[in-house]
């Protein structure tokens, strides 16, 4: 019987974090993080006050795990990418990866990172994808691999906040066909 009480618990406490993720969310696309007050957020989601107050101190801890959360999705679906051959196999898995997991979030990215300019949330996204960069980049390259992994994230980076910035503009399978012709065909 406990161990129902247990999770009943954890299903409350993620509804209670989902709702307070959207929320703050839905509250970003429409005015900037600083004006937004915890009192804001409690009556977007439909929670009280002191419910929010029993997860986050303050909005800017709610903020700081929704990008964890983010961050850490992405860090998973960043794994799948692991059977390659060439470098350009590698890149544009890992942008195919990227950008489909922005698309599935792409409500919360436009949110952070185009109304918002989130620094924080640009700051963890850019650093997993580096480190995922780094640690598929062969051992012995004429190139020292922060040369190589910067550049290829400034690329990746400029082309998704453009992305996101018109999203009509594009569609993800035609920036996927674009960097498919920039990216050099070099094996590892």
């Amino acid at each position: 019987m406990l161990k129902v009480v247990i999770s009943m618990e954890d299903l409350r406490v993620t509804k209670t974090k989902k709702a307070l993720f959207d929320a703050l969310i839905n509250l970003m696309e429409e005015e900037a993080f600083e004006n937004i007050k915890v009192s804001d957020i409690c009556e977007k989601a439909l929670i009280n006050r002191s419910t929010f107050y029993a997860h986050y101190t303050d909005k800017y801890e709610l903020v700081s795990s929704f990008i964890k959360n983010l961050t850490d999705e992405l860090k998973q679906e960043l794994e799948k990418n692991n059977h390659i051959s060439t470098s350009k196999e590698y890149y544009l898995e890992m942008l195919r990866l990227f950008f489909s997991h922005v698309e599935k979030q792409k409500e919360a990215y436009a949110s952070i990172l185009i109304h918002n300019r989130n620094s924080i949330m640009m700051d963890m996204v850019y650093q997993t994808l580096d480190e995922d960069i780094k640690k598929h980049l062969p051992l012995k390259t004429e190139i020292p691999s922060e040369i190589v992994s910067k550049f290829y994230l400034g690329a990746v980076f400029n082309i998704g906040i453009e992305w996101l910035n018109s999203s009509s503009k594009y569609t993800k399978e035609e920036v996927m066909h674009y960097l498919d012709l920039l990216i050099p065909n070099l094996s590892q």
